[in-house]
């Protein structure tokens, strides 16, 4: 009979079923007083090489060689299970007698898995330190490779993972796990969780796969999926990394990632992985290279990044994973490497590929396609964050200098339809796809709190404004000053008052003085400005608080003389330029610039590492778009945004916050003084939903032959506009009679008066020619110019440009602004006020997955669901999806209620789907739902019940109000601090629990309730 609460031993002996019967290992027996067990178990192992054809002396050689690794007292758990992993994946190399050649032997036959023999055994009890016994353990041939803590229903899996943990401590059974390669916590009620040596518990893993199947317990269902022989031994042999002193396992995204692009590369084809930021995309990228190359003796692997920074990244990830990856430092030192067998694995800089002093670029790609640079074995080229990557010169310099080679696109972001040109055009389609939504779901990233925050600035003194600005601007004409207004009049500039800085300034600070996560100094935040100018004033300004020493500024600027040599205006003040100059010169002052380095490289360098490794001592970077990117540092929490952003740069700047670091750390929190919330929510709900050729809309060959096709109608409309315009001029249209016709007498006033409507639609129609120029530029010929054409329109932009520039500087209308700078920096500054910061956003505090849950029921559906907008069925599956996933997701806490909660659900669901309600009906039912779950109560609670944890015990004991005081108070005074997790202390409250319950089950039930209460 199948019980509620059943006993652990229960489970294991179903588990051991399961494993026999299902899995077919050989059941080893009950090792609970059995002696000398080990991990190394000699008559299994020996057993197994004599049946593989191994002789005797080779068996005890190979026997003592693996002993004496896995039982090595000098080094460290984590290099022990290194140096067996070794012998485990490549054999032991053995001498059985002088002067005879070494053998190897296989202590695994990775090839056939079904040739080992695979076994369990129950109850192993460990003895050498503190004694302990493991639930189940897993051999291979005899050598231990896995151990199963179970739990029972009533008590969290978290048990099971943290008495795995201690067991690999010195003092208890550390060696016994040397051999070790996986391990699993898991009960009925929670599934199974993964790790391997030295998980930390938040790191522990869940496998996902096949979700609609719920046929049987998760814990039997998932063992089945990774204990399968084949897949146990493919996760062991493909999937295993040590890196830099952690042992890895892969997550199921990235295990389903790496098979999907094995077929594809199988196939000769490449194809893009979309993994979402923060969820391990590095370490994709390391297995996959490392497959590649084992399988294929002539494959060499070429990672491609487009940013220094990346590219220092990736040369660690490898390097830290023990494969050596040779960073090329030149473009001739790229090309020199691919025509050499050797090294097989590389990585470069994308502009490398360039070549300096090539004027006619189209040239140069028809004489590399022609004659390509000689490149030696069969190439595999993964191009990192290709949604940035994958068009433009450069890249067309790639592919053909490499034209055979296999391209792989990785990226963290989606790829929108309105690129260029896309990634999915370059690269082809989508390989695999891990969104936003479901990291956040698995708990591989936090969640993102968005907070907009208004300062309101108004001028202080307009008389006092029009009087100086007319005193600084006499000698100028209309049109000059009014060039001069409309620069410094800007909201770019009004925005960039000193006032306003300060109170940003105040506002950062105050936040770092209250909110948990900054005050407790295990957290930090980096500031984005809207240029450098902007981030130098900011750096500035926080020199004057506490945070003197412990900021940085991270900029793409490095100064040299030359940026000044032409500033100086001799008004003794300084221009933006002059300013940038000497706040960097005075930043460096002190700074010695490391070996290949310079000042600026070795200062950021500092500053990273420290943001990173010691929070409290380097609270705030500033920066303006270095850092945005593929910079991961857990202990980044808050990004203030200060910058107009969108698409993939927001999406990816808002990521830098949400990197899993710690129980005190729950969401990523953006903060946004730029009101960006439309485009953090469009962001969002791009990041969240499968985008890719088969999603709608047309074909990707089709989007880009409507695109071209558009562009060159633009062009050509655009030249027409031109030559309409100059087709008065006087022969022979040489530059006095182009003057002349757009000036007229440039020392006359009325003639350029006259004549400012000509210029005006030149000016007009010279920008709209240089915008659709751009447009296709690298694309003339797919747009269906002739060679001659491309090089006569290409003419023509320059000439017209020109000529612009020409008529502007003949009729006054081009104006140096540097000598104003400083004087519009002082108006600003000084004639702006800006008030304190207020929040905006109406949806303080509330999470961004759960936003949908919140506001899609009734009139915001068309605005959070537009792009579900006419598809009633698609909108309730989306709603239904938010409400299940936050049932399941806290249901711990109150049983009772969210069941309740659960099975009202279902009800509404089942009555929409049998049309028993309509559309306006269902969805106030769903409103009621959404609402009772937000408040966590239903109406009829009693008001004395005024906590979460109050009300939990409530509704789990019977609606016993009385009871339900009594337990809360009695948890309150017997608990002490920090007591989960701690089994004396968490003795004591269950001590205190048995006083009121007087049943030891009950005890266990209700305290896995009190133990998720936060409030406790």
């Amino acid at each position: 009979m199948n019980m509620i609460g059943k006993p652990e031993r229960t489970t294991q002996r179903r588990v051991i079923k399961l494993f026999e019967e299902e899995l077919g290992y050989r059941y080893l027996g009950d090792w609970i007083d059995r002696e000398r067990n080990s991990n190394v178990e000699e008559e299994h192992l020996a057993a197994y090489l004599r049946r593989a054809g191994y002789g005797e002396a080779q068996i005890s050689a190979a026997i003592r060689k693996l002993e004496i690794e896995a039982s090595n007292t000098v080094r460290s758990l984590y290099d022990n299970n290194q140096a067996v992993y070794g012998l485990l994946r490549y054999g032991v190399s053995v001498q059985v007698e002088a002067g005879r050649p070494s053998e190897t032997v296989k202590l695994i036959n990775w090839s056939n898995p079904h040739a080992n023999d695979f076994a369990i055994a129950e109850e192993v009890t460990l003895r050498g330190g503190h004694e302990r016994r493991p639930d189940l353990v897993l051999y291979v041939n005899g050598i231990a490779l896995g151990v199963i803590e179970l739990k029972n229903s009533r008590v969290s899996i978290g048990d099971g993972i943290r008495q795995i943990l201690s067991n690999q401590r010195p003092e208890f059974n550390a060696a016994f796990f040397s051999t070790i390669q996986i391990v699993f916590a898991g009960s009925d009620s929670e599934g199974l969780q993964y790790g391997t040596i030295g998980t930390a518990e938040k790191y522990f893993l869940k496998w996902k796969e096949d979700e609609a199947d719920d046929s049987r317990y998760k814990l039997d269902k998932y063992l089945l999926k990774i204990c399968n022989k084949d897949r146990l031994m493919e996760l062991m042999h493909d999937f295993v990394l040590f890196d830099a002193g952690v042992k890895k396992l892969p997550r199921v995204h990235q295990y389903l990632g790496i098979k999907a692009a094995q077929e594809n590369i199988r196939r000769s084809e490449g194809g893009i992985i979309w993994h979402t930021q923060g969820s391990g995309k590095s370490i994709v990228m390391v297995l996959l290279a490392k497959w590649i190359l084992e399988n294929n003796a002539n494959a060499r692997v070429v990672v491609i990044t487009d940013r220094d920074e990346l590219d220092k990244q990736i040369k660690g990830v490898f390097a830290g994973a023990g494969e050596a990856i040779h960073r090329t430092n030149s473009g001739r030192d790229l090309m020199s490497v691919l025509a050499q067998a050797k090294p097989r694995l590389l990585c470069s800089l994308l502009h490398k590929f360039g070549q300096r002093g090539v004027d006619d670029f189209d040239a140069f790609i028809k004489e590399l396609e022609a004659q390509p640079s000689k490149t030696v074995g069969d190439l595999f080229v993964f191009v990192d964050e290709c949604h940035r990557t994958q068009g433009g010169k450069l890249h067309k310099a790639m592919t053909a200098l490499m034209p055979n080679a296999v391209f792989i696109g990785f990226t963290g972001t989606p790829l929108l339809k309105k690129d260029a040109q896309t990634s999915i055009e370059v690269f082809g389609r989508y390989i695999h796809t891990y969104k936003f939504g479901e990291a956040v779901e698995d708990e591989v990233v936090l969640d993102l709190i968005y907070e907009a925050r208004d300062i309101d600035q108004r001028l202080g003194s307009e008389d006092k404004i029009e009087a100086w600005f007319d005193a600084k601007t006499k000698g100028l004409n209309d049109w000059q000053k009014d060039e001069l207004k409309k620069k410094w009049g800007t909201m770019q500039h009004v925005l960039s008052s000193r006032s306003r800085k300060e109170r940003v300034v105040q506002d950062v600070i105050f936040d770092f003085s209250v909110k948990p996560r900054l005050s407790s100094e295990r957290g930090n935040a980096i500031l984005v400005a809207a240029s450098i100018y902007d981030a130098c004033k900011y750096f500035e300004l926080l020199q004057k608080t506490p945070f003197r020493g412990r900021c940085g500024l991270v900029t793409s600027y490095n100064p040299v003389t030359q940026d000044v040599t032409r500033e100086d205006t001799g008004a003794n003040s300084e221009s933006d330029k002059q300013f940038i100059y000497n706040t960097y010169t005075d930043l460096l002052k002190t700074v010695v610039a490391k070996p290949g380095m310079s000042k600026t490289e070795s200062y950021e360098e500092d500053v990273k590492s420290l943001f990173i490794t010691q929070p409290a001592n380097m609270k705030l970077l500033i920066v303006v778009s270095k850092l945005l990117t593929g910079f991961d540092a857990p202990s980044c929490t808050y990004l203030y945004i200060d910058k107009e952003m969108q698409d993939h740069g927001l999406f990816q700047a808002i990521c830098r916050t949400n990197r899993l670091d710690g129980d005190d750390k729950e969401f990523g929190y953006i903060v946004d003084y730029k009101g960006l919330l439309q485009k953090v929510e469009k962001a969002i709900a791009v990041y969240t939903s499968e985008l890719d050729a088969t999603s709608g809309g047309a074909d990707p060959g089709i989007l880009l032959k409507d695109r071209l096709e558009k562009g060159r109608e633009r062009l050509d409309e655009a030249l027409e506009v031109l030559v309409l315009l100059c087709e008065p001029v006087d022969p022979p249209k040489a530059e006095l009679q182009y003057i002349r016709h757009f000036c007229g007498n440039t020392e006359i006033a009325t003639d350029l008066e006259e004549r400012e409507p000509q210029r005006a639609a030149l000016y007009k129609a010279t920008a709209s020619l240089v915008r659709a120029y751009a447009g296709i530029a690298d694309e003339m010929e797919e747009a269906g110019y002739s060679g001659d054409d491309i090089k006569r329109i290409k003419a023509r932009v320059e000439e017209s440009i020109a000529l612009r520039d020409t008529v502007r500087r003949a009729a006054g209308e081009l104006l140096d602004l540097k000598a104003y700078e400083a004087d519009m920096r002082h108006l600003i500054d000084t004639y702006i006020e800006a008030d304190e910061p207020r929040k905006i956003s109406p949806f303080d505090d509330i999470s961004l997955i759960e936003l949908i849950v919140k506001s899609g029921i009734a009139d915001a559906i068309a605005g959070q669901l537009s792009g579900l907008k006419g598809n009633r069925e698609a909108i309730a599956e989306t709603i239904e999806n938010n409400v299940r996933s936050k049932i399941v997701k806290e249901r711990m806490n109150d049983p009772d209620f969210f069941d309740r909660i659960s099975a009202l659900l279902e009800e509404v669901i089942r009555d929409r789907r049998a049309k028993a309600l309509d559309y306006e009906a269902y969805l106030k039912c769903m409103a009621e739902i959404v609402k009772t779950l937000a408040a966590g109560k239903t109406e009829d609670t009693p008001a004395q019940l005024d906590t979460p944890g109050k009300r939990a015990l409530y509704n789990n004991l019977g609606k016993n109000e009385d009871l339900a005081m009594r337990i809360d108070s009695a948890v309150k005074t017997s608990r002490s601090d920090d007591w989960r997790g701690v089994e004396p202390k968490e003795r004591a409250v269950k001590a205190a629990l048995y006083k009121e319950l007087q049943d030891k089950d009950e005890v266990e039930r209700v305290f896995v309730i009190i133990k998720a209460q936060r409030e406790y």
